[in-house]
């Protein structure tokens, strides 16, 4: 598995901003006609992951001064829209305004600290599958890394949970598979002992992450159509 992972690296990550890049499209397309919150916020989280992803890709032909000055962006992308699951689990719950209004201040201290995460990672240059790519290095203090880690899990496992509920109560399994698919991802890397490439795997993860939350808002639109 590890030579087919290192085998498809490098071609796989354009591929998928490609794909992020037209899911992101119809998400933005989705909120407009349906005026979906839903969509909305998962078409600014998607634009984070075409940015990530892109730079990733192009880190093996820019120079090296230019990849330390653009990387920085992946990790305040991060840090600024991983959060923003919190409101999609919300307005895919339909909560009343007045949770909504606790979740979006939950989001915003979350955003403050995944900035300041950002601004304090130190990076340094990793080399794999024909990949170039800044990480955080040794030098990153390590409450900047339990506030990543946070971002990247404890995000994820809570939009499962909602995901499990809305599909009770909406007949809607998407959400659960956006969460789903990105727990499972993420585990991959490790339990196939590739971590060094859990930055490629993960991509994977996100991708399909995206793909089924416009699912979600595809099935969403549809049944509100058919109570109207």
């Amino acid at each position: 598995m590890r030579e087919f992972f290192m085998t498809i690296c490098a071609p796989s990550i354009w591929c998928i901003v490609a794909a992020e890049i037209l899911i992101a499209v119809f998400l933005f397309l989705q909120a407009k006609h349906h005026k979906q919150p839903v969509a909305l916020c998962s078409g600014v989280l998607t634009i984070g992951l075409i940015l990530d992803a892109a730079i990733i890709g192009l880190g093996k032909i820019l120079p090296e001064g230019i990849l330390f000055s653009i990387s920085p962006a992946r990790f305040v992308a991060h840090g600024l829209l991983i959060p923003l699951i919190f409101p999609i689990c919300a307005y895919a719950l339909k909560l009343k305004k007045g949770w909504l209004i606790v979740v979006w201040i939950l989001t915003v201290v979350l955003m403050v600290g995944g900035l300041a995460q950002a601004l304090a990672t130190v990076l340094e240059k990793r080399e794999i599958a024909g990949v170039v790519r800044l990480a955080s290095g040794e030098e990153t203090p390590k409450w900047a890394d339990a506030i990543s880690r946070v971002l990247s899990f404890g995000t994820v496992i809570p939009m499962m949970a909602v995901g499990i509920v809305v599909w009770i109560r909406q007949k809607n399994p998407h959400l659960f598979l956006s969460a789903f698919f990105m727990f499972a991802f993420s585990a991959l890397g490790p339990a196939t002992g590739n971590s060094d490439l859990i930055f490629f795997i993960s991509m994977f993860g996100e991708l399909l992450m995206v793909l089924f939350l416009y699912f979600f808002c595809i099935k969403s639109a549809i049944g509100s159509s058919k109570k109207e």
